[in-house]
């Protein structure tokens, strides 16, 4: 079981990683804190301090078209905040 996904790489996580040193991965939804920790550390060799989770639920969409309603929805995932140790630092962008 994979339990990082991939990384958040957004305006607000980005801000958020340069000033308080936390970086967002979208994390299997079975997972939990103290494997989430285990993963990010064994990953990229920081140490972790701090882990938040969160549901992120799908969002639902209807569109009126030529061919009748069209409903759909996006798929629900969950989000993990790590905030790592001071001083140390994720490089997200070194395999792009």
């Amino acid at each position: 079981m994979s339990i990082l996904i991939k990384p958040i790489i957004t305006e607000k996580a980005t801000a958020d990683s340069e000033l308080f040193n936390r970086y967002g991965f979208v994390v299997d939804k079975r997972a939990n804190k103290v494997e989430i920790k285990k993963a990010v550390e064994a990953a990229y060799g920081v140490s972790v301090t701090k882990v938040r989770t969160m549901n992120v639920r799908p969002d639902r969409k209807t569109r009126y078209t030529k061919t009748g309603m069209v409903s759909g929805k996006t798929s629900a995932y969950k989000k993990a905040i790590v905030q790592v140790a001071d001083g140390e630092v994720i490089d997200l962008y070194s395999n792009l």
